[in-house]
Order: C-alpha cells, then structure tokens, then sequence
C-alpha cells in the first residue's frame, strides 16, 4: 500500500516534536511525512531574550530541521490556507508562488504570534520579541540609541533615547527588561563616557497588578525587587493607550518620552487557525482531548493554535499555551496518529506542569520546579540545565554552554551590526500576520495550482 501523507505546519516545539516521534516510531513505508515551515531552522523561543542581549547568538537558539528530521521532507513555505474537505492545502514558497500539497491526515502546529492590540502607531513604532530577526533587530535598535545619545547635545532628545518601556510583564516581557537593562547600563558606563548611566531608565508596564503571576506570589514578589534593585520602573495596572515616534501615552495619561516601545503583552494563536473553518476559542482550534480536531476527521492540532483541554484541572480548563505543553502534545499526537492508522484506541492528552524558569541575567534568575520556589545561584543552574537538556540536538547544546561560558569570562562588545539603518521593523512584517486567505481565496488558489499541474 502507499505510506499514508502527513502534512505537519509549524517547526515549532509541537511540529518537529511530532515529526520525530514519526520517524521513530513508524514502520518503514508506512507514512510519508512533509513538514512545511518558512526556513529550514527550529528556533528556541525561550532563549530569545538571550540573544537580544548579545548573550547567545542567533545560530546556539536555532536547530537545524534537516540535522534532527532524516526521514521528513521539508517544504520551505508558509501553509496561507486549508480546505479540509478536499485534504489540500496551500503552501506559499519563498518566491510568492503559490502551490497545493495534498494530505491524508494535517497537523496543525503554526504556533502562535504576538498580540497586537489596536493602539494607534503601535504597528508603526512598536517592537516585538517574538522571531530571531526581531531580537537581533530590538538589540540593535538600543544600542543605537546609545549611539546617538552619546554625539547629540540636545537633552530631551537624549533623554528620549535612553528611555527605554515595555508594555507587557509577562516571561518574555520581564526577561527582555531584564536582560536589556543590564546590557544599556553596562555599555554606557563602560564606552560611552559622555553618558550617564543613571540617565538609562527602563519601564516595565503591566495592566495586571503583578510581575509574571505564573510564578506564584512570592517569586513574583521577588522579581519585582530584582527589578526595583537595577532601577527599572514597574508601573502596574497601565499599558498602551498611544505610541508615537517619540513618546508612549499610557491608559492612566501619563506620557513617556521614548525612542523605544518594546510591545510583549501577550501572544495571539497563528491566523492560521482562524482560516481552517473549525470552531475556535479566542482564535484557538479547539480539539478534543486526543488531540484531533472537533468537527473534522482528517484534522490535528496542537501547540499554542490549539485549545486543547486540561484534563488535571477539569472543567472547561485549557492547556496554556507553553513550550512544555506543546513539545509533549507534539509527541502524544503522534502517537494517536499512528494509533489510528493501525486500528488502533487512541488516548487523551494529559500533563501536569512542571513549573518554570526565568533567566534575569547574571547570576539573578527565579525558578518554580515541581512547585518548588528558588531564586539566585540555584535557581539559575535550574534555569539554564533546563534549556540545556530542552535544546534537540548536542550541537545546539554544546553552542549555547560555549556561549554563556565565553560571555562569563570576556562580557560583551555591545556591538550593533546595522540592521536598523536599512529595514522595516514592524511587528506584522516580521511575523508575516497578514498572509493568510479566506476560503474563497483558498478555493481560487486550489483552482490555480490544479490548472498549472
């Protein structure tokens, strides 16, 4: 018989999770799988602040597809449209051609984007966190301003420029400020005579009441005194009312002259999901606790696109929308998938979360293992052996310990590489979020592709 096609969107956490268990588990000839993501890499999300900081380069928290999946095509693209009933989908190359893949069983794991809240000029000045060319475009954004700073005798425009905010205090929010802060001090007390590195300010903004809730009151506490001892700003129950050129208006009125909004309040789960014509839950897919699709049959998803539900919290609980959750959903619907091909009962979805890290730079970190509160020296060995041992391959692995260890003994060189001098910036253009079709565009693009075969 022919191998059954599986298509996989995403090289995310859950996709190459499940792809791998794939090509571990499958018989021979019994599937043939096809991976569609834009490059060739699998980044490490939770290590992008690290190298917005000069910390890690951009090749320790990106993983070659084709050095961990040996048996899975890679079909370089974006999947801009679905149509379950045909089993198709439409691949975007590169190029802007468009082309059709069919499928037997598809997997949905586009992940998730940035949620962007529909403040005036924060899709023009805004900043994100949330793709490699947006961390090594944010860290060369600021020092730049530093730059500037440093060969201007105009005061408020100096002080414009060394006013950095951020608009969201969630883990990737408060490691960012972080990590940033400690850069922007160091590198203005140690090669920019002319500034004063007190007049470096960060701002960490929040609407909420608190610094990563996810942490637990006392750890949390514990971050915010981090944060108030290396002079950042915590300005709760606020965020983005308007963001211009040069200043960011908060919801409580209050103005803040600044060059540099870093926006992180949040993610939003990839069009994609919205596109399939499933039914969604605040953008997500929703599944059923195997994993599959409700209301189709061919249809997978999980990851942060998908809200599948939390079977250790009962209820109408979700799974959040975590890297744990995700690279273990990843491996269970794998599982599923070959359970269904051969005849078999599939199972549901079930893990209890394990808690989580927070690298603040230094040797200043938070962690909240098994439910276990620890900050400092041990919880920073906690935090960094565990994305170690997340990392897929020895490479990778043996990248980012070479890179922490070279920036313990030498520091930084709080070098800018020019990236802002010549490319557009916006969050939506990094993440491609307007990319994806309606289903009349999807049946046209179908007809299309179906012509040129």
């Amino acid at each position: 018989m022919a191998p059954v096609k599986i298509v996989i969107v995403g090289s995310g956490f859950a996709g190459v999770e499940c792809a791998r268990y794939l090509e571990r588990k499958s018989r021979r000839g019994e599937v043939e799988v096809t991976l569609v993501a834009p490059d060739d890499g699998s980044l490490y999300l939770p290590l992008l602040p690290q190298v917005a900081s000069g910390v890690l380069t951009a090749r320790a928290v990106t993983v070659s597809l084709r050095r961990v999946l040996r048996r899975t095509g890679i079909a370089p693209g974006m999947v801009v449209g679905v149509d379950p009933a045909a089993r198709r989908c439409v691949v975007r190359r590169m190029s802007g051609l468009e082309y059709a893949i069919d499928y037997d069983h598809l997997v949905l794991t586009p992940g998730s984007i940035t949620r962007i809240m529909d403040v005036p000029g924060l899709k023009e000045y805004g900043f994100g966190i949330k793709t490699l060319a947006e961390a090594l475009y944010l860290r060369d954004h600021v020092l730049r301003q530093l730059d500037l700073a440093a060969t201007i005798d105009d005061e408020a425009e100096r002080r414009e420029r060394l006013t950095f905010v951020a608009i969201g205090a969630g883990y990737a929010g408060t490691e960012t400020t972080a990590v940033l802060n400690r850069l922007t001090k160091a590198a203005a007390r140690q090669y920019f005579p002319r500034l004063d590195p007190a007049m470096v300010r960060w701002h960490l903004i929040t609407h909420g009441e608190r610094i990563m809730p996810e942490l637990g009151e006392r750890l949390a506490e514990n971050a915010k005194k981090l944060l108030a001892q290396r002079e950042i700003e915590f300005v709760p129950g606020a965020s983005a009312a308007e963001v211009t050129e040069r200043s960011v208006t908060l919801t409580t009125g209050r103005v803040i002259p600044t060059r540099t909004v870093l926006w992180s309040a949040g993610v939003a789960p990839s069009p994609l999901a919205e596109h399939l014509g499933a039914t969604t839950v605040k953008g997500r897919v929703v599944t059923e606790a195997d994993l599959t699709v409700k209301g189709l049959t061919c249809e997978w998803a999980c990851g942060d696109a998908a809200a599948v539900p939390d079977l250790t919290k009962g209820g109408d609980a979700l799974c959040a929308p975590t890297a744990q959750h995700a690279s273990r959903q990843g491996r269970h619907l794998g599982r599923n998938l070959l359970a269904t091909l051969r005849g078999r009962e599939r199972t549901p979805y079930q893990h209890r979360d394990m808690g989580m890290v927070v690298d603040l730079g230094g040797w200043d970190a938070l962690a909240r293992p098994l439910g276990i509160g620890l900050r400092g020296f041990p919880a920073q060995v906690v935090a960094r052996s565990y994305h170690v041992l997340a990392l897929r391959t020895f490479v990778a692995r043996l990248r980012t310990a070479f890179d922490w260890t070279l920036h313990a003994l030498a520091g930084d060189d709080f070098l800018r590489m020019g990236y802002t001098d010549r490319i557009a910036h916006t969050i939506g253009d990094f993440e491609q979020t307007g990319h994806y079709l309606s289903a009349a565009e999807v049946a046209a693009a179908l007809s299309r592709t179906s012509e040129s075969d």
